[in-house]
Order: C-alpha cells, then sequence, then structure tokens
C-alpha cells in the first residue's frame, strides 16, 4: 500500500541535477561510442589499402616478369644483361623510361631483382626518392639467363607505395 502511495504521490519534488548527469552520461556515450567506430572504420581502411597495394605490387611483379624488352633467350626467362642497362646506375635512359610508362604514374614503386645465391642483384627506380608512409612488397620467383649457358633461379621484388596528390 505505501509502494502504490509513493509511486503515485504528484507532491514529488523535481531534481533538475539528475536530468543534467543522466544527459552528461549519454553524451560520454555516445562520444566514446564515435570514437571506437571511427577507430575502427580508420583501421579497416588501411588493412583493405595494404591488400589493394599488395595486388597490386603482384601485378607489377608478374608484368616485369612477363615483360618481352626483358626476355632472355626463351620468353619465361629473364636477361641480366637487359637488367643491367635498366638499372642503378642506368646506361639505357630510353629502356628505363619504357620500363616505368607502362605503369600507373600515381604508383611509385622500386624493384629488386636479385638470384637466389646472392652473387647478383639489380635495383630499378623510377627516382632516387626513397619509399614513404605504407610500404607493401610483394615477391614472384623468376629466372635469370646470366648468359646464353648459364641460368639461375632468383626473385623479383616489387615495392610499393602510393603518391597521394
Amino acid at each position: 500500500m505505501k509502494l502504490s502511495l509513493f509511486i503515485s504521490d504528484e507532491q514529488a519534488i523535481l531534481e533538475p541535477h539528475n536530468d543534467i548527469l543522466a544527459t552528461a552520461l549519454v553524451v560520454i556515450g555516445f562520444v566514446v561510442f564515435a570514437a571506437v567506430m571511427s577507430k575502427a572504420y580508420f583501421i579497416h581502411d588501411e588493412q583493405s589499402h595494404s591488400i589493394e597495394n599488395y595486388e597490386e605490387a603482384s601485378r607489377i611483379a608478374e608484368s616485369i616478369a612477363s615483360w618481352d624488352e626483358l626476355q632472355g633467350t626463351r620468353p619465361d626467362i629473364i636477361s641480366a644483361r637487359m637488367l643491367d642497362k635498366i638499372s642503378e646506375p642506368v646506361t639505357d635512359t630510353e629502356a628505363h623510361d619504357l620500363f616505368f610508362a607502362r605503369f600507373s604514374p600515381n604508383n611509385e614503386f622500386s624493384v629488386d631483382i636479385h638470384t637466389d645465391d646472392g652473387k647478383y642483384h639489380w635495383t630499378v627506380r623510377k627516382n632516387k626518392a626513397e619509399a614513404t608512409g605504407n610500404v607493401i612488397a610483394a615477391s614472384i620467383p623468376v629466372t635469370i639467363e646470366i648468359n646464353p649457358a648459364q641460368h639461375t633461379s632468383g626473385k623479383i621484388t616489387v615495392r610499393i607505395w602510393k603518391r597521394y596528390i
């Protein structure tokens, strides 16, 4: 009986300070929720860009391995003689420019080609600028023709980063 009197008592005093505290808790909860959601979005966005960049680096590596200008005596072999011309220091600027002209100018990347035994290493760069930001790398195995009588296994590694304008 006393409980129903307490609930239905119309002479109660309104305390406005309780409303302020409840509103503050709701606002704080909303801010924390927004912060957690934005952090989750940024992590997802960064990971999706990393996956896209990895796929792009893999496509570039495959394109380099199948480029006609780099072919040795067979289509599935890369010529070390041609690599010597386009790698650092560049001796054939026309071939070097043609090498990078096939790819999007918004992608900055460098290419490292080396033999598995470590005797030979070539680096092909568009410019002297070093990689900045989030760098993603992809490698594929290749066969490199050192001379017409000598072939060795190696890898093409493409390091890619986006240039934001």
